[in-house]
């Protein structure tokens, strides 16, 4: 089967078992989105959510949040990964945001970029999921289940899947593929232990049939 083929499949599959596909991180706006994201690096969405309430009670815009102690924040998301690194990064974020972006949470991928704990998978989540562009994040899940059905093709970082990826997906589903591959890689695709007796995608699965020859 053809790469294209083997997309077109694929989607339709998702498009069929998982059409309201979103995140899964609580939000109610770019500036929570972009903190529940900076959260999520390296935990777990359940986790997120269970710290941002308190946080947005605390912190409930952007400008609270830069004019915040460390300590404050610190005491606020204490039970999720790395702390101290993400109060850093948060308090970085929402000051540059005041000073150079008028408080708002800017749609530009570069523009993204240059703030404080905004990576490119980070920017890419919060440009698809806040603002509706056409971007492909790519973390763990994505990079593994893309590699494992064959959609990417020796891709040896992020980028390089990502760049695969918005190949050969149409641009208007980008978005929603993301969490196609996100949601697959936690709950049926994991890293350890592949759920494949309840995978829709075994027939057309590169992996499953390495496993099953």
């Amino acid at each position: 089967m053809g790469t294209r083929q083997l997309y077109k499949e694929v989607l339709a599959l998702f498009r069929e078992h998982n059409p309201d596909a979103s995140t899964e991180l609580v939000y109610r706006d770019p500036y929570e989105l972009i903190v529940a994201v900076i959260l999520s690096a390296q935990c777990t969405d359940v986790r997120v959510n269970q710290i941002t309430p308190g946080f947005f009670e605390e912190f409930p815009d952007v400008f609270t949040l830069a004019a915040a102690t460390p300590e404050a924040v610190f005491e606020r998301i204490k039970s999720c990964s790395y702390p101290n690194n993400k109060a850093r990064h948060l308090l970085g974020m929402a000051k540059m945001l005041t000073e150079e972006f008028g408080g708002k949470v800017p749609e530009d991928l570069d523009q993204l970029q240059k703030l404080p704990g905004v990576g490119r998978k980070t920017a890419n989540v919060i440009a698809s999921v806040a603002f509706n562009l056409p971007a492909m994040a790519v973390d763990t899940h994505v990079f593994r289940v893309a590699e494992r059905i064959g959609l990417t093709k020796g891709a040896k970082n992020p980028l390089q899947s990502e760049l695969q990826l918005v190949r050969y997906i149409p641009q208007n589903e980008l978005a929603r593929a993301h969490h196609w591959l996100i949601l697959h890689g936690r709950y049926v695709c994991k890293a350890r232990k592949p759920d494949c007796g309840n995978c829709f995608l075994t027939h057309l699965c590169r992996f499953y049939k390495t496993q099953h020859r």
